[in-house]
């Protein structure tokens, strides 16, 4: 909708307030340029602007924006005008316009050249425009033969040389249709599981194993595995297992946008499990955060930061199946958050309740309608209870010193600062 420009009925700055929560699909159009101007400057003048609070001078400016279909930094630069000058006015100097030296035909032949060649680099297209001329005696060429490598990039950026060029091509985006974006809302259920994978270094050009760590974001039951490659070969036999581990049904698997997890294989291995996958979304670094603290609390902890060859990831993916899994989840405590809410409004987490992730699974109202079929709480009770926190604790500890001089590579005295490392921190 366009309405010829005028305020006659707006009469204070309040109105104008008003006036600018109208509608933008309507515009407003000037008889001319100097019309515009003239219609600015009596604006400017009847409000006072320059007297004007900081907070009235934005609604006169947005409302001058409206009314003129100019830019803000347009308008900024009118009203300094006025500001120094005491009146709006146009400037009448025009700028002077160096004449084209190549015309649309000679960019018409760099278009022939270019989308012969493939578009070759300025240098070698400039050699070809004046082999043309000179070698060829194609005369046509001859003004187009002098221009510059630099020049040459220039021209094919006019949009006539885009518009009529076959060698420039938009990069399609490519969108992987695996997963879905967003942040999995468990609402206190068991079943939505985070996953991440962690990489014990490199040593010279050899690559370290890789841990996989996946926590379900309710209870912090966590599992962790260990293979000698991030491809689909290893991942997928090892995602089968962890999932199977887990003593409730899974709903949710959720990854970041690794190639790792997002791809066929995995998705094809959820789906006939009938579990949803989801992935992080864009600038929303939290997303995954739960599984991402694990590693540096629970991974790094334990194995350090030394590089592990892949030869031995099945002796820890055996030891983490054998001990650490029975470990974390039933043997170690984690912190739980209560949310408090102030007057305000604001949330805050308070890491009051502390359990082992099998404690919580136990405590969550009618527990047993996540137990997967045929396994029962008298089944997971005998492994929860058959030792006590620290004689597990001590069992594991043995078993992973047995595991650890097995990697020979590691220097004796890095060795046993390792393992220093690893059982000196305290929660």
């Amino acid at each position: 909708m366009i309405i010829n420009m005028t305020d006659s009925h707006t009469l204070s700055v309040a109105q104008i307030k008003a006036f600018l929560k109208v509608d933008s699909a309507i515009k407003f159009r000037a008889v001319s340029k100097k019309e515009k101007y003239k219609w600015i400057d009596d604006v400017l003048t009847k409000f006072r602007y320059f007297s004007l609070r900081k907070k009235d001078k934005g609604i006169v400016r947005n409302y001058i924006v409206k009314m003129t279909g100019l830019s803000k930094s347009q308008v900024d630069r009118i009203i300094l005008r006025k500001r120094k000058f005491g009146k709006v006015f146009l400037k009448s100097t025009s700028r002077y316009h160096f004449p084209k030296k190549y015309t649309p035909i000679d960019i018409a032949l760099l278009i022939k050249t270019d989308n012969a060649h493939n578009r070759l680099s300025g240098p070698a297209t400039k050699r070809i425009l004046k082999r043309e001329y000179e070698v060829f005696g194609k005369k046509e060429y001859q003004n187009i033969s002098q221009i510059s490598s630099a020049h040459i990039y220039n021209l094919r950026g006019t949009r006539q040389y885009i518009s009529h060029s076959l060698t420039i091509k938009k990069t399609n985006p490519t969108k992987v249709q695996i997963g879905e974006r967003r942040k999995p809302e468990p609402q206190g259920k068991p079943g939505y599981l985070r996953v991440d994978t962690v990489h014990q270094g490199d040593y010279g050009k050899k690559k370290g194993v890789y841990h996989i760590n996946i926590t379900d974001e309710t209870l912090q039951w966590e599992i962790v595995g260990c293979v000698e490659r991030i491809s689909e070969y290893y991942l997928e036999p090892l995602l089968e297992d962890s999932i199977e581990q887990f003593p409730f049904k899974i709903i949710n698997f959720h990854s970041d946008n690794g190639s790792e997890f997002i791809n066929k294989v995995v998705a094809k291995l959820l789906n006939k499990l009938m579990i949803k996958q989801t992935k992080s979304r864009a600038r929303h670094c939290n997303d995954n955060a739960l599984a991402e603290s694990k590693n540096g609390a629970i991974i790094r902890k334990n194995m350090g930061y030394l590089h592990i060859p892949q030869k031995f990831a099945p002796a820890i993916n055996q030891f983490y199946k054998q001990y650490f899994n029975i470990y974390l989840n039933y043997h170690r405590p984690c912190g739980y958050a209560t949310i408090i809410t102030d007057k305000k409004g604001k949330q805050r987490k308070v890491y009051n309740t502390y359990q082992v992730p099998y404690e919580r699974f136990k405590s969550l109202p009618n527990a047993k309608q996540y137990l997967k079929p045929k396994i029962t709480f008298e089944m997971l009770d005998r492994i929860a209870y058959q030792k006590s926190d620290n004689d597990f604790a001590q069992e594991m500890q043995k078993a992973e010193e047995r595991l650890f001089k097995n990697f020979k590579h590691i220097p004796k005295e890095m060795m046993e600062f390792t393992t220093f490392i690893s059982h000196a921190y305290v929660d």
